[in-house]
């Protein structure tokens, strides 16, 4: 499934049928020619021929890394216990660093908002992920999962889900997928950003008072940090068509890149789905385009939750939450002046 980093780019390399992301070059650098004389090309045309080989060659050399990753997986299972129970430790704020002698808001409860295209497998990955904190593999979906998207608008209402459900450190919502209209999804994250989540909203509609039932008042979360969710399979197809310019695609880079998902200079994390119904190459290659097209590190910001119970799977799952929690904790409000002097004001 991978192997050490050295071997596994030099196969890449070596072999230009087996190479995922190039052809071989047309000119050796090393053959003591000069590019531009033997063909008749400018230098601008042989530095832009180097630029494409650097670019390459960064390419494979991030899949290398993407598939040792998978090994570095199997190596930590027999620790997982320890780092899923730093997660279930967790208390907002309790990751926050200490920088510039500031206070930070800390909420309640830490809220991770999972967005993404229609059928991605948003309310999957909450079934998944409360699975692998409560330690049942048997226990019944919390979240209601769309079987067929094409003939159903799945997630209707925002969702609230306690992970563990006993516990109030942190939470997830899961939400609706993306409608064909840009201009409505991109209106809708701003609103969820800039107001907050409820439990029991209708969650495509812009009218930020409409519950589900008008006879309970749920608390109203500010939305901490961010789980950009995406389906391999539909990425991958998107790639052997025309990658980034398909609709597909520019949808989910013009909404993962407003400026509303951020938290300063850091962007949502992304979840990977379907990876099961794809090969361990497929996969990487997948995460390799998605880190070229949102500009995110390929192997340090998405992570693949394929749709089993392999315990390598698991142990992506705490990774995952583990990045999300430490993000929302890094990136915590401050609180301003006026408040610190409430605050003191009524615990005299």
């Amino acid at each position: 499934m991978g192997g050490d980093t050295d071997s596994v780019q030099s196969s890449i390399i070596a072999n230009s049928d087996d190479n995922l992301f190039t052809t071989k070059p047309e000119f050796s650098l090393l053959s003591g020619e000069i590019p531009a004389l033997r063909s008749g090309r400018s230098f601008r045309d042989h530095h832009n021929t180097s630029e494409i080989e650097e670019n390459e060659k960064r390419k494979n050399s991030i899949y290398a890394q993407v598939i040792k990753s998978y090994d570095d997986l199997t190596d930590r299972v027999e620790n997982m216990e320890v780092a899923k129970q730093k997660v279930l430790s967790y208390t907002p704020g309790s990751w926050v660093e200490n920088i510039g002698g500031m206070t930070p808001n800390v909420p309640k409860t830490t809220t991770l908002l999972l967005i993404g295209p229609k059928g991605s497998g948003k309310s999957s990955l909450v079934n998944r992920i409360s699975r692998v904190f409560e330690d049942d593999k048997f226990a019944p979906d919390r979240a209601q999962a769309t079987y067929n998207s094409s003939i159903c608008d799945g997630t209707r209402f925002l969702q609230e889900y306690m992970i563990p459900r006993n516990s109030t450190s942190f939470c997830l919502y899961d939400t609706c997928g993306f409608s064909d209209v840009l201009y409505e999804n991109l209106k809708m994250i701003e609103q969820w950003m800039t107001k907050g989540v409820c439990h029991g909203e209708l969650a495509n509609r812009m009218n930020c008072e409409t519950r589900q039932d008008e006879f309970l008042t749920y608390e109203r979360r500010r939305v901490d940090f961010v789980i950009f969710v995406v389906n391999g399979l539909s990425v991958l197809e998107c790639m052997e068509i025309s990658g980034a310019d398909t609709p597909y695609m520019y949808r989910v880079a013009k909404i993962f890149n407003s400026p509303f998902l951020s938290f300063k200079d850091h962007k949502p994390v992304i979840a990977i789905t379907h990876g099961d119904l794809l090969s361990i190459s497929e996969r990487a290659r997948v995460r390799v385009f998605l880190g070229d097209t949102l500009g995110v590190h390929p192997s340090k910001q998405t992570f693949d939750i394929p749709d089993d119970c392999e315990p390598i799977t698991e142990v992506a799952i705490v990774d995952l939450v583990r990045y999300a929690l430490e993000h929302a904790d890094r990136n915590l409000p401050f609180k301003s002046r006026s408040m610190i002097s409430k605050a003191r004001f009524c615990n005299k």
